[in-house]
């Protein structure tokens, strides 16, 4: 669940000059059916088959220049690897075999590199420095507490991290010193701010207040002074972030939508408390932040669900030309500490993003291979973007996957899916379930219901108090779409969604029980007064603009029942699969352990699965085949109404389910 439009994470992609893009153009959904595509038969693919691809992501240059740090799940499990500038193979850091370890950047000064990892999946995330011979520390030990990065000095004699080991509710700031990695508390948090960044000269810290998920406020700590100043003052609903401090000390950079449908890009005087704009769009900025020099601004604009980073240069804000880019969008952008290279990743949202570097001004190169061998580029789907008009004549966009072989002549089933939030946002970017179900010949419309992210606030805010009811409208009003198309079989179109995409998905099956013919939830929420009861001790910040966009379990609570899928779960009459993890602290395990039981009584078919060692999410490569092997059999067998692919029906059984058995219907997995 994400909490604000500000928290929602946003990795930018790059739009700059001189590159080559070649993303579809967004349009209706009748447009889209008028396209003429080559319509042909893939070749198939099992879920393991888009596992073997490799995931990559970060990039942090190693002081001499000549290494990228990286995170990878080559393994079969998330670690830290160099790739080398000039090619060559992968130099495995780390070696973990139970828990992701997720790198965060290498030492300015020598070869030891920051990464985090947590267990199981707990969010109880740590800081640990390794060294070049493979020494590890946990900087941050500790039981129960959760820490995270927060920035280098400018200097780079030291790093600052947040942790809240004093107060589970709230995150204090520490100095860590490069040198011998001494901690010193800086910041004692007690007021419940949001911990933001620090500037270069380790003069102010930034700290977010919210209030609701579309109004916050920004406070600079001066940490010399020990004082807190609110400099986003405000009437009304303003949604304001902190971005980035200028290297010169003399500004913040902030986000605000004040006077404005969409965020801009602002600038806050340090030294007489002025403020200025800095770039404006007419679509959301994202963030912004400069390269270690302050030579170059990279801000990221959140474009029809295309998250595109201008390169700019800081003093002009003129564009920076970057020739010969590869076709498709550019994510993950990294400018070395000496501005001489860029890191970046590239993908038109059909394959897995590759790592490209290059000298600014000259041509990249590749430095990795994340797409297999035996799979075929061709076989593949690009993403459009669309948009419908919604029940109340609202105009909903979303991300369109068209399979190769769907025609008027050979229709295909289709699926509805839903984001993650509430706040979040479907967005072009490569996905191995959303590919493996296009490759299997299913339609898949990745909806952004209103409520989403990325859109204005108008939009943003168009759920509030209205969730399950406003939002859900969107999402069978999505069905008109896709009969609209010309390519889909309107008798067999399901949901599939993810944490609040669960919910939804358990919302339509409950409370819009003729809607769909089945439906799919991953760690969805299934009883709101019992989930909003129970949120982590370290949302203590975020509790009370949660409560205010879904509403307090104590003086809300019939309107949360109301809504809540496991007290309409008599309702349901069509198949169910239910996929979670058993330590996920965000949505409890009993919230798909209830709504599993309470469907088994209606005699539909259920499936469920638990992986013990996962949580808010999956993040082992076994377990994601394991599952999504599983949620295609089962929309093969309950959807189509045809035989699983072989390699699926194996890999979904290859690992033995913790939880609920399968009932009537289908194979005990």
């Amino acid at each position: 669940m994400s909490l604000t439009r500000s928290s929602v994470v946003l990795m930018l992609a790059v739009l700059v000059a001189g590159c080559s893009v070649e993303q579809s153009k967004p349009q209706s959904a009748a447009g889209e059916a008028a396209k003429t595509d080559k319509t042909f038969k893939p070749a198939q693919y099992s879920v393991a088959d888009f596992y073997a691809n490799k995931g990559f992501f970060g990039a942090s240059f190693s002081p001499d220049r000549q290494k990228i740090l990286v995170g990878s799940n080559t393994s079969g499990i998330w670690n830290a690897y160099a790739v080398p500038v000039a090619g060559g193979d992968l130099e495995p850091l780390t070696k973990s075999t139970t828990n992701s370890i997720f790198p965060i950047s290498y030492f300015p000064g020598d070869a030891r590199i920051l990464y985090s990892s947590d267990q199981g999946g707990n969010e109880l995330s740590h800081l640990y420095v390794r060294t070049p011979e493979g020494a590890v520390t946990d900087i941050t030990p500790g039981t129960k507490l959760s820490a995270r990065f927060v920035g280098w000095a400018g200097d780079d004699k030291s790093f600052f991290i947040a942790t809240n080991e004093r107060d589970p509710r709230f995150f204090d700031v520490y100095e860590v010193k490069t040198d011998g990695l001494a901690k010193k508390l800086v910041y004692k948090n007690t007021d419940g701010y949001n911990i933001a960044g620090v500037s270069r000269d380790k003069r102010y810290l930034t700290l977010v207040k919210s209030y609701t998920t579309s109004d916050q406020d920004i406070f600079l700590q001066d940490l010399q002074k020990n004082t807190a100043t609110n400099i986003t003052k405000h009437t009304g609903a303003v949604n304001n972030s902190p971005a980035d401090f200028s290297p010169d000390g003399t500004k913040l950079l902030f986000v605000s939508d004040s006077g404005r449908e969409f965020a801009s890009l602002r600038a806050y005087d340090l030294v007489d408390g002025s403020k200025k704009p800095v770039y404006e769009q007419n679509w959301d900025i994202a963030g912004a932040g400069y390269s270690k020099s302050g030579k170059y601004l990279v801000v990221g604009v959140n474009e029809d669900s295309k998250v595109a980073a201008r390169v700019l240069d800081a003093k002009t804000l003129e564009p920076v030309t970057l020739p010969d880019m590869p076709t498709g969008l550019i994510r993950g952008v990294e400018v070395a500490p000496n501005d001489s290279l860029v890191a970046f990743y590239a993908s038109d949202g059909s394959v897995p993003p590759e790592l490209y570097v290059a000298a600014v001004g000259a041509a990249p190169r590749r430095l990795t291979n994340a797409l297999d061998s035996k799979m075929k580029r061709e076989d593949l789907v690009v993403p459009t973007v669309v948009r419908f008009k919604s029940y109340d004549s609202l105009e909903v966009p979303g991300v369109l996957y068209k399979p190769h072989q769907a025609s008027s002549e050979a229709k295909a089933p289709a699926m509805v899916m839903v984001h993650g939030g509430p706040g979040g946002q479907a967005q072009v970017g490569y996905f191995e379930l959303t590919q493996a179900l296009a490759n299997r010949g299913y339609v898949v419309f990745d909806i952004n219901n209103r409520g989403s992210s990325g859109y204005g606030k108008t939009f943003f805010q168009m759920d509030d108090r209205k969730h399950g009811e406003a939002d859900l409208g969107d999402v069978v009003a999505a069905k008109r779409m896709l009969a609209g198309l010309g390519y889909v079989d309107t008798t067999k179109i399901g949901i599939i969604g993810g944490s609040y995409g669960g919910y939804m998905t358990l919302a339509a099956v409950t409370l819009q029980p003729d809607a769909f013919k089945l439906g799919v939830d991953l760690f969805g929420i299934s009883n709101w007064v019992r989930t909003l009861s129970n949120v982590p001790p370290y949302w203590e910040s975020f509790r009370e603009a949660l409560y205010k966009e879904m509403g307090d379990p104590k003086t809300d609570s019939a309107r949360l029942r109301r809504i809540s899928p496991l007290f309409n779960a008599d309702k349901i009459k069509v198949p169910l699969m239910v996929l979670q993890g058993a330590n996920d602290p965000r949505v409890l395990k009993i919230e798909s352990d209830e709504i599993v039981a309470a469907a088994k009584k209606n005699g539909v078919p259920v499936e469920y699965v638990v992986f013990p060692d996962e949580g808010h999410g999956f993040v082992k490569k076994e377990n994601e085949i394991r599952g999504y092997s599983g949620i295609l059999a089962f929309l093969d067998q309950h959807l189509k109404g045809e035989k699983p692919l072989a390699a699926d029906s194996a890999a979904s059984i290859a690992v033995p389910v913790t939880g609920a058995d399968s009932t009537k219907g289908g194979a005990k997995r």
